[in-house]
């Protein structure tokens, strides 16, 4: 008897165990995105997306445009809604000079020689992430091609 009791109480004690880390990592995972700022939030997201294909009108993980991936992304990670085109977005927000990026930041370019045509999400060290014609994927800022057509950069959340 003593000893069907011991091992109810070990498989009791098993069980509690595995169900206190069960909630731990459940909770602490909830604990750990609220602690992000909403540029990390971003920038999180982002990666996720980070390998899907190039669509020209896209906005969807099943392709993507420049500004159909920055408005998803917002949209899906932050709540915010963008407009629809990088010229467009390039209207919304407060001007960060280069210097004082931030995650989440979106950047752009004039890729088209003329007028702001394209966006990524700034994600730290001189990086952005965008839906290039080769799909998504993390570029140089620092690139000749990416410097010769910067057009700014925006703060879309505080």
């Amino acid at each position: 008897m003593a000893s069907a009791n011991v091992r109810k109480q070990s498989i009791l004690f098993l069980l509690l165990a595995a169900l206190s880390l069960w909630f731990t990592s459940l909770f602490g995972v909830q604990a750990e995105a609220a602690s992000q700022t909403q540029g990390q939030q971003i920038v999180s997201y982002a990666n996720t997306l980070n390998g899907s294909p190039y669509k020209y009108g896209g906005t969807t993980p099943k392709g993507f445009d420049a500004s159909g991936f920055t408005k998803n992304v917002f949209e899906n990670s932050v709540k915010v809604k963008l407009p629809r085109t990088s010229a467009d977005q390039f209207k919304q927000g407060t001007a960060v000079k280069v210097n004082e990026l931030q995650p989440g930041d979106l950047v752009f370019y004039k890729t088209n020689g003329k007028s702001v045509s394209f966006v990524g999400i700034y994600i730290g060290k001189d990086q952005f992430i965008g839906a290039t014609s080769k799909g998504v994927r993390v570029q140089s800022m620092n690139t000749a091609y990416w410097k010769n057509c910067y057009a700014g950069a925006k703060r879309m959340v505080k």
